[in-house]
């Protein structure tokens, strides 16, 4: 590439961010520009459900680089305006205000928006939680009710549950799976999960389905379970996943499928990439396409895709990555973790609630969780990335 050579980046959080630094490091001079719908710096997300939700954190200290240091990446940043269609061909961004933004390479980072109750959108007591002003505004609401229940019962609605008890809330966690994050760590995890969640005081209305929101006056008053009951409640937070931001890319011509579809450069056309939450691509280790939300691979497949557009040709194959924190448990997660594989403890004690979990499909190890032990857990990575070698064996 030239100096003269302009790269739009199309989503300011971490992944679009990364791109940007990652493309400075590597020495291209040429124009950057990032836009982003929201009107803040890039800033992290993996706080909003604990630290700054908890209080703990002031919203700035979230902000993922100082004013300075944004200002050294010679870059221009468009903040608060929505990317609202793109023309794949001429590589032209029109956005909400009407501006047009033209690149010769264009990389989509805009990640991912929260799923909502159909239907109840405009009900107060009612919220989600994907962004900063998400976290600011549940947190002023949390402070000033006594009742929360979270629909949901992943990754966010645990970590929610477990930031709204430690502030005293009375909370209960409902969703239709058994145990919280049964479909991330599988049965034998998420019932300690469960255990530990009790004896916080989280009251687990779990194993049945939300079917709506009571209301009176244009206020929640409760959950609607598929058994008839309904759960009382002052606030609800709708924690049920996310669906990646595409809408803007409908007449794009890309292909558009649970995300950006991509090849195993995460190219989804000439000129155009894609990265984080949004990205779909091919994994060549595993031979099918995969979708990631997590923080890691934010950061991982923009250097990945930055090194791409310099030039560079590799494949992207991680073994993704991802935390939790909830209550006094940290989790780690290496690899890929199938509710039908095979778990075994392989160091400490499961009762200690101090452990590391390995999954096997066929022999084979998908994935190593660390309940507080994180060292040991990392040390086990490797037995995934040899289990690569007969990627039919990952599920």
């Amino acid at each position: 590439m030239t100096a003269s050579d302009r790269v739009l980046v199309v989503g300011a959080s971490a992944s679009g961010l990364t791109t940007a630094e990652a493309l400075r490091r590597k020495r291209f001079a040429g124009r950057i520009t990032v836009l982003g719908d929201e009107p803040h710096a890039p800033y992290d997300r993996p706080p909003l459900s604990k630290q700054i939700l908890a209080g703990d954190w002031a919203p700035d200290r979230a902000v993922l680089r100082a004013q300075d240091v944004l200002s050294a990446l010679d870059a221009e940043f468009v903040l608060g305006d929505r990317a609202v269609a793109l023309d794949a061909a001429s590589r032209t961004v029109r956005t909400e205000s009407g501006q047009e933004l033209q690149a010769d390479t264009i990389v989509i980072a805009t990640g991912v928006r929260a799923r909502t109750l159909p239907g109840h959108e405009d009900l107060a007591g009612v919220h989600v939680l994907r962004t900063l002003d998400h976290a600011l505004a549940l947190r002023k609401d949390l402070l000033s009710c006594r009742r929360l229940v979270v629909v949901g019962e992943g990754v966010l609605g645990s970590e929610i549950a477990a930031t709204a008890r430690k502030l005293g809330l009375d909370v209960t966690l409902a969703g239709p799976l058994a145990a919280p994050m049964a479909m991330q760590v599988g049965p034998l995890v998420s019932g300690v999960l469960a255990e530990l969640h009790r004896e916080e005081g989280v009251r687990l209305r779990l194993g049945n389905g939300v079917v709506g929101l009571a209301s009176e006056d244009g206020q929640v008053t409760g959950v609607e379970l598929s058994t008839g009951e309904t759960l009382p409640a002052e606030l609800v937070v709708v924690a049920i996943g996310a669906s990646p931001a595409t809408e803007w890319l409908a007449d794009s011509g890309l292909t558009i499928d649970n995300g950006v579809v991509c090849d195993a450069r995460c190219r989804a056309a000439e000129g155009i990439y894609a990265v984080g939450d949004v990205a779909r691509w091919h994994h060549e280790r595993l031979g099918r396409l995969i979708r990631l939300e997590n923080r890691t691979n934010a950061t991982e497949q923009a250097m990945t895709v930055a090194a791409t557009i310099l030039g560079q040709d590799q494949p992207y194959t991680p073994v993704p990555y991802f935390w939790t924190d909830q209550f006094d448990a940290k989790l780690q997660v290496h690899g890929f973790l199938p509710t039908d594989a095979e778990v075994d403890i392989v160091e400490g004690d499961l009762a200690a609630r101090r452990f590391v979990a390995r999954y096997r499909v066929g022999g084979a190890v998908t994935g190593v969780l660390g309940w507080n032990m994180p060292k040991q857990a990392r040390m086990r990575r490797q037995e995934i990335v040899d289990a690569f070698q007969a990627p039919a064996s990952i599920h």
